[in-house]
């Protein structure tokens, strides 16, 4: 059935009091609407008598992200952004405001469109704080959590952001507006964004501290200084408080980021079956593949290196022609949810490997495989102690291969320049500011990628010059193991060779 909007926003606060109470919700497509409030004690408004409304089912309308209403194709009931539901975005809501002071306000300001060139803009993509905390995927809009009592799941949840406009929307595309704020995303309040200036002050009034990270270049960032009581000068930065949440991934980011490994690594080793001619050609298949089997595509700028270029670490004009008897190294992975996956994979384009680069290779994947054994809870280890195990590993195996790396100074350095690995979530390095330092617990992901990249120097044996391997996975620290989320990309030299062999 279709019911008023009004009365179905009343229906849905007393299904919510009477389910939450009962333990259980009723489960009925038309009724679904994302809640937050995970307690059952909260004061709902008195219901009015209802007539005359006009009815409309959620499916007819257009909000600026997908709802599951409008593309049950993409999320499944309860979800906000897939894999994610409503009550985890609440969850995450109540963890943070569990973490400010009494008073505490933390405000979050969306990223703001970037712009190739002249009118020519990139596709928006949401600040990642932001998306964490609302799930909420438009631009114009800013967050006000605010901690309203000592239990947990006490917080106030106001968001600014635009309403409906349907002539500037025929342009730009729709939006959500003020009623899908409250009735979809859960905002206890919601306001047109260009309040800002006016409703701001009157949240923030006796909230102390207030927590942000502004940035000159957001248009809304001198609204919200304006809008700090006298006594606070300037905002405490929001990252440390949120930082230890996000690093923590929860079972449904865990089933998430393993989606997009599985998909990416079947990508990655769809790629290593065929011969090609161009670092072009490649880049623009993996792209292809990662849309069409469901992710939403690339989760960066891919590296696709041919033969020297490897050593270049950031390699991403992938527009040279690739040598038949050279290896190519991919770093490439796509995105699910705004949750992404980070691989690493070198293989030769012949399809076979020369003894030089056997050799190198298999050095690289024996550490590899020895570091990624160590991602687990009970080892104790930080990604600091990996990297040094990586290290010793690598020395180990490239003094066997008569690398001479006792000659002074740090020549393991020149041959292994960056860290083994890297927080890995909403971003590709995931959040800045986490110490590396930190011993690795249940729920953390991370990358291992450990990688040799030989100048053409004369200090090296000569068959290894110009060579460069690097292997990388997404894996997820269990207690006892590590969960790795991109095994569907080969990397046994046996298996990657036996690929051609199948064609």
């Amino acid at each position: 059935m279709n019911l008023p909007r009004v009365a179905l926003r009343r229906l849905e606060s007393h299904v919510i009091r009477r389910g939450r109470c009962s333990g259980s919700l009723p489960a009925s497509p038309q009724l679904r609407l994302a809640f937050s409030r995970p307690q059952c004690s909260r004061q709902q408004p008195t219901p009015r008598t209802l007539r005359g409304y006009a009815t409309v089912s959620a499916a007819e309308l257009e909000f600026g992200q997908p709802v599951h209403e409008t593309h049950p194709h993409v999320l499944k009931p309860s979800e906000i952004t897939p894999g994610i539901t409503a009550q985890e975005y609440a969850d995450r809501r109540a963890n943070l405001a569990s973490s400010l002071p009494e008073n505490g306000v933390a405000i979050l300001a969306a990223a703001d469109l970037k712009y190739r060139s002249g009118a020519v803009f990139f596709p928006f993509r949401q600040e990642s704080n932001m998306l964490y905390l609302t799930g909420f995927l438009e631009p114009d809009s800013v967050a006000v959590i605010r901690r309203t009592g000592p239990t947990h799941g006490d917080y106030a949840f106001h968001l600014f952001c635009r309403p409906k406009d349907p002539k500037a929307e025929q342009w730009s595309g729709p939006w959500s507006g003020l009623q899908a704020a409250t009735d979809v995303f859960n905002a206890d309040e919601a306001f047109d964004i260009a309040s800002l200036p006016s409703v701001l002050p009157s949240l923030l009034r006796s909230a102390t501290p207030i927590y942000a990270d502004l940035h000159a270049a957001n248009p809304h960032t001198p609204s919200i200084r304006a809008a700090l009581p006298a006594a606070i000068r300037a905002p405490s930065p929001i990252q440390p408080l949120v930082n230890p949440l996000r690093a923590i991934k929860s079972p449904a980011e865990i089933a998430t980021m393993r989606h997009a490994g599985r998909i990416s690594g079947r990508a990655l080793t769809a790629a290593m079956r065929r011969p090609w001619t161009l670092e072009k050609s490649l880049a623009a298949f993996l792209t292809h593949e990662f849309t069409q089997h469901g992710l939403d595509g690339p989760a960066y700028v891919p590296v696709v290196a041919g033969g020297p270029r490897g050593i270049m670490i950031h390699y991403v004009h992938n527009n040279a022609a690739l040598s038949p008897t050279s290896t190519v190294l991919v770093d490439a992975g796509g995105e699910y949810g705004a949750y992404i996956t980070d691989i690493t994979r070198t293989w030769p384009v012949s399809g076979r490997f020369s003894p030089a680069q056997r050799d190198l290779y298999s050095a690289v994947l024996t550490v590899q495989r020895a570091c990624v054994s160590l991602c687990r809870a009970n080892a104790g280890l930080s990604l600091d102690a990996i990297h040094r195990a990586a290290e010793d590993g690598l020395r180990h195996e490239l003094t066997a291969l008569g690398f001479d790396l006792a000659s002074g100074g740090r020549s393991l350095d020149v041959l292994f320049p960056h860290h083994v690995g890297h927080y890995v979530g909403l971003d590709v390095h995931d959040v800045p500011g986490y110490g590396r330092s930190i011993a690795l617990r249940k729920g953390h992901c991370v990358t291992v990628e450990p990688g040799v990249y030989v100048p053409d120097d004369e200090r090296w044996p000569k068959h290894f010059r110009g060579l460069a391997v690097r292997i990388e996975d997404s894996v997820a620290v269990d207690e006892e193991g590590p969960h790795v989320l991109t095994t569907e990309a080969v990397k046994e030299v046996v298996d990657i060779e036996a690929l051609r062999e199948d064609v």
